[in-house]
């Protein structure tokens, strides 16, 4: 088996081994996975947070060795809290790196980075809506995982690995974690809303605020209503998704 590390701020993951083919996620820096296949120009890795599977560009990975990867899993994990900070490498040139980017591996790539504000996981469960605020208004992006382009459940799933815990990669399988809630009533901050589509398949995910508030990725990353009917935005004056359930994770 072969493992390997993430070494630039925002790799794509891909569906097929093309520079063309649909972008499912993104890896971040710092973020290390198995190498499950090889081709020419193209490896399949399974990422460690999330099992989450994709073709990179092998010139956008580097490889470590296992003692390496099962000491980063084992490891105090450390992330960057600035929207874009800064990573410096040995021949002290300069590469920026977002908000969520897995800054405890730095020693693993000779890189240092600039500590601007506190990276230390707090597992505090009101922290998430605070971080969550962070990326109001970033642009959606489906696969996407920065304040750059973000989909909905990359977006949940940022916010909770910052605070020390991995949500599955998408809304379905996020869906499947945590204790389920009767209703709204029930939910605190940070709680997660799932909604579906027509044919009963989760599709959308978003984060609950107080005050029967929301905040999740659609269009941008944006703050609506929440009632037992589904997401109500406040722009347009319609119901924009429906309820399908609410979970307690943390």
């Amino acid at each position: 088996m072969k493992y390997g590390i993430c070494p630039i701020s925002i790799a794509p993951l891909r569906s097929e081994t093309s520079d063309s083919s649909e972008m499912v996620s993104q890896v971040l820096y710092g973020e290390t996975f198995k190498i499950i296949d090889t081709r020419k120009k193209w490896s399949r890795i399974r990422l460690s947070h999330d099992k989450y599977e994709g073709w990179i560009d092998n010139k956008q990975i580097t490889e470590i060795e296992s003692e390496q990867y099962h000491s980063i899993l084992k490891g105090h994990k450390q992330f960057s809290r600035d929207l874009i900070g800064h990573i410096t490498h040995n021949d002290m040139t300069l590469s920026t790196v977002t908000i969520g980017a897995q800054t405890s591996s730095c020693t693993f790539l000779n890189d240092q980075y600039s500590l601007n504000q506190p990276e230390t996981i707090s597992y505090d469960k009101s922290n998430l809506i605070e971080n969550a605020l962070l990326f109001l208004n970033a642009p959606y992006l489906w696969g996407g995982r920065t304040p750059l382009g973000i989909d909905c459940s990359g977006f949940t799933q940022l916010i909770y690995r910052m605070n020390g815990f991995d949500l599955l990669r998408d809304a379905s399988q996020q869906a499947t974690q945590g204790e389920v809630l009767s209703f709204i009533e029930e939910s605190e901050p940070g709680d997660l809303a799932f909604f579906d589509n027509n044919e009963g398949a989760i599709t959308h995910v978003g984060l609950i605020m107080s005050d029967n508030y929301i905040i999740h990725a659609h269009g941008k990353v944006r703050i609506d209503r929440l009632d037992q009917s589904g997401i109500f935005n406040v722009e347009k004056k319609v119901h924009t998704h429906k309820l399908r359930v609410i979970k307690k994770i943390l």
